[in-house]
């Protein structure tokens, strides 16, 4: 009897271990869930968006790269295109003369205005060389004197003036005034050869005048242009104009003489 009653109580006993140790473990299962409630989830969740942002970018980049490089070929093209235009301006800026002629129309002596600007930049000795150059030459009408010339003063002529007779004229000024004079004598040679049907009414006495002008000795086969033609752009009739003149009448590019009451400036080639 009593021995049962022992086996009995070392049955419970057992139980009871058994049962708290389970108790145990379920214990320590929800204190494990409970420490991190459902924020594991969201870091994981925030992973996998993070990861599929950077598939996306590297895909992206991906293309970027495949796309330069199927611009490769095309880019050359267009370099080898770039450089062989490159080379034909340069021969073509190698070939252009540094003087051109302008005289197809009256109106091109602005062309004209702009070349001396040109020459002004040059070397002195450029200019001492195309000093003894004559004007290009170009067709002629049967009746006439050709074309206006333009010869332009060089940078060693402006420096060999005295600093009273240069004063404050620059070579730009002085060869802009040499354009305005030869557009001018270049309307008097076109109103010596115009017929009469092609001349406007007010225009006529004139002509009339620059043809007994132009018959005078010492004046005729020359280009010329009279005082009263000084009507700018460049070379106007006031104190800088006139040192203009001073200056080409002592470098030889002007010869001054009086047809009656006109002043009459002709054009010559400097020695």
């Amino acid at each position: 009897m009593n021995s049962n009653s022992k086996n009995a109580g070392s049955s419970l006993d057992s139980l009871i271990s058994s049962f708290n140790a389970r108790i145990l473990q379920l214990q320590e299962l929800t204190i494990a869930r409970n420490m991190y409630p459902a924020s594991s989830i969201a870091d994981l969740s925030a992973v996998d968006a993070a990861v599929s942002a950077m598939e996306l970018q590297v895909q992206s980049i991906k293309d970027r790269f495949r796309d330069e490089i199927e611009a490769i070929p095309k880019t050359k093209k267009l370099l080898d295109a770039s450089l062989q235009q490159q080379k034909k301006l340069q021969n073509m800026f190698h070939h252009i003369p540094s003087q051109m002629p302008d005289r197809t129309t009256l109106s091109n002596s602005e062309i004209s205005r702009s070349l001396f600007a040109e020459f002004s930049r040059q070397d002195s000795e450029s200019y001492e060389a195309l000093k003894h150059v004559e004007p290009v030459a170009l067709p002629k009408e049967k009746k006439g004197r050709g074309y206006a010339p333009t010869w332009y003063v060089t940078g060693s002529e402006m420096d060999s003036l005295s600093s009273y007779m240069r004063g404050r004229l620059t070579l730009e000024k002085v060869n802009a005034a040499i354009t305005d004079m030869a557009s001018y004598a270049e309307a008097n040679a076109q109103l010596i050869v115009a017929p009469k049907k092609k001349l406007a009414e007010n225009l006529w006495e004139k002509a009339l005048e620059i043809r007994d002008i132009g018959g005078t000795e010492g004046i005729k086969g020359k280009h010329f242009f009279l005082e009263t033609d000084i009507k700018g752009p460049s070379l106007k009739l006031d104190n800088t104009g006139k040192a203009i003149l001073t200056v080409l009448r002592h470098l030889g590019r002007i010869n001054e003489t009086r047809v009656g009451h006109h002043r009459v400036f002709i054009l010559q080639k400097p020695h």
